[in-house]
C-alpha cells in the first residue's frame, strides 16, 4: 500500500492559499488566519485533522483503521487522525482539503 509521507504532508498543507506551519506544542501545525486546520505528529506518524461531523463520520466508518475521532472531547468537535502509513494520497488530499475549507471558510 501506498503511504503518504511527512513531506508530502507539508507540501500539501502548504500549496493552500495563505496557510502557515508553526510549532503546535510537540507537534507541527498547518495553520488559515491563525485556525490549525491540520496538525502533524511526525512520531506517531499521525495527521489530526478538522472535519465536520458529517465528513468525520463517513471518514470514520468507510475507513476505520485509517480515521479515527481523537479520543477525547476534540475529537467530538471534528478532530479526526489520520494515519499516514494506511491512507492512499487521495483520500489523504481529499480530507485535508476539506479540512481546510472547514476552518478557512469558519465564521469568527
Amino acid at each position: 500500500m501506498i503511504m503518504v509521507s511527512i513531506e508530502e504532508v507539508r507540501k500539501l498543507a502548504m500549496s493552500f492559499p495563505d496557510a502557515t506551519e508553526g510549532p503546535h506544542f510537540t507537534k507541527t501545525s498547518f495553520r488559515i488566519k491563525k485556525k490549525i486546520f491540520a496538525t502533524l505528529d511526525e512520531k506517531r506518524n499521525q495527521v489530526e485533522i478538522k472535519l465536520n461531523e458529517i465528513d468525520q463520520s463517513v471518514f470514520c466508518a468507510s475507513s476505520e483503521k485509517i480515521f479515527h475521532e481523537v479520543p477525547n472531547k476534540w475529537g467530538k468537535q471534528g478532530w479526526t487522525i489520520v494515519e499516514l502509513s494506511k491512507v492512499r494520497p487521495e483520500m489523504f488530499e481529499d480530507a485535508l482539503i476539506l479540512s481546510y475549507e472547514n476552518v478557512a471558510t469558519k465564521k469568527k
